[in-house]
């Protein structure tokens, strides 16, 4: 029998159904009875007297909320803030991908090389991604059959399904196997989207080849011959010539939003990747859970905001109409209350978007409707405006943000499926608390 020494006073019993015993809490956490008091000593739990007066009492609830903390609910499942990952960092408001700051990376390699970083620790200048010739005539027939209407992250949820339903390899779930077919699949996902217009990869002088209207870049990087996966997506953004500064703030961009650590459509990919669904149902998980306004939609409502605002001329008016009408001012501040000082993503993106002089009249509104949201001191840019500022500056439509977003975070879901394949298989499987009616 187990002493009653020491143990906290309980309260007198109230007698509500359904209690469990001590041993049935015991059971239930997988401890020892002796850890369920120490668990009443800590305050965790709460323990009432039975009618006999020696029996301790617990209530459901509580053991549940007990177990959902501790991870261990029914089948061993880990808690998901337990989740070890060595790839995303976010530390003093800076990001760090496999310790290395997002701000140096993104002025000095390329999105395919930090995506390969991502992956497999390499650094490698001249990664290129190349589609499959197979899977990219297949998925641009199925986004061609799309309607016009159709917004971007569609026809990339489209072109994703295609590519799998061909590829014969697609369950191999080895790293080499991996980040082979990942790479194809940024290059599909890009190339089978429609070119907005005949626009040509870079303006350049007749005379010298050099850009004709915009600076060079401050980036320390420079793109292969082969085409960038920016330079690919930016003719399927906008009709507008690019030049090198707004190829850099593109590849900027999709740097910048490849990983968040263990946001929502992250965390569905893990999911996926730990009862071994393949790379590409990995990434459609990831499509499922992006395509809501609080997370992979919310930069074309920043664009909205900042289009209507920009329009106005008066930015304030516009914030404050908003907030009279109860209508969110998307664009500023996090969600999950990650930054103090601000968005790092946002930062980085916007310096790049302050050196192209087209951006400069955009810029401006930003800026306003920044100073006039800066009353509230946590209510600073984040990257969905930064993204729609973007959008708005290179006259791309308003989901281009999304899809921007999407080309970019797929890097990100990838490297977490590649942890993931190497932990325990099913290992997700979070205990719900029971709120119905309990049975007679």
């Amino acid at each position: 029998m187990v002493s009653t020494e020491g143990r906290p006073p309980e309260r007198p019993a109230e007698q509500p159904a359904h209690r469990l015993t001590a041993d049935a809490v015991a059971r239930r956490l997988g401890v020892k009875v002796e850890t369920v008091y120490a668990y009443v000593s800590r305050g965790l739990l709460t323990s009432v007297r039975a009618e006999d007066g020696r029996t301790s009492l617990f209530a459901p609830d509580e053991v549940d909320a007990v177990a959902r903390r501790a991870g261990r609910g029914r089948g061993g499942s880990p808690a998901l803030e337990e989740v070890r990952t060595a790839l995303t960092l976010i530390r003093d408001d800076d990001l760090f991908y496999r310790g290395a700051p997002v701000s140096r990376l993104v002025r000095t390699h390329s999105f395919e090389s930090v995506a390969a970083w991502l992956w497999s620790e390499s650094l490698d200048a001249d990664e290129v991604f190349e589609a499959d010739a197979a899977s990219l005539a297949v998925a641009r027939a199925a986004v061609a059959a799309l309607p016009a209407s159709a917004r971007t992250i569609d026809r990339m949820r489209v072109a994703v399904a295609s590519a799998a339903a061909v590829d014969p390899l697609r369950y191999a779930t080895d790293a080499d196997s991996v980040t082979a077919t990942a790479g194809s699949l940024l290059a599909t996902m890009v190339e089978a989207l429609p070119l907005v217009g005949s626009a040509p990869r870079v303006a350049e002088s007749p005379t010298t080849g050099a850009p004709a209207s915009a600076p060079a870049s401050t980036t320390t990087f420079t793109f292969t011959s082969t085409p960038s996966l920016a330079e690919r997506l930016w003719p399927r953004l906008t009709v507008r010539p690019s030049s090198p500064a707004t190829l850099a703030a593109l590849d900027a961009a999709l740097v910048l939003t490849a990983d968040h650590g263990l946001a929502a459509s992250t965390t569905a990919a893990r999911i996926a990747a730990s009862v071994r669904a393949d790379p590409y149902s990995v990434v459609q998980a990831g499509l499922g859970a992006v395509d809501g306004p609080h997370h992979g939609l919310a930069s074309a409502l920043a664009y909205r905001l900042l289009a209507e605002a920009h329009a106005s001329g008066d930015p304030a008016a516009v914030v404050s109409e908003r907030l009279r009408s109860r209508v969110p001012v998307p664009g500023f501040g996090h969600e999950a209350g990650i930054y103090r000082q601000g968005d790092v993503r946002a930062r980085e993106l916007l310096a790049f978007l302050r050196e192209i002089p087209e951006a400069a009249p955009v810029m401006r509104t930003l800026d306003d409707l920044a100073d006039v949201m800066s009353r509230r001191p946590a209510l600073r840019p984040n990257v969905d405006l930064a993204l729609a500022a973007l959008a708005l500056s290179c006259a791309m439509p308003a989901d281009a943000g999304e899809g921007v977003f999407v080309v970019g975070r797929t890097a990100g879901w990838i490297a977490h499926a590649l942890e993931e394949y190497q932990a325990k298989p099913h290992r997700f499987r979070p205990t719900g608390t029971y709120t119905g009616p309990r049975p007679d």
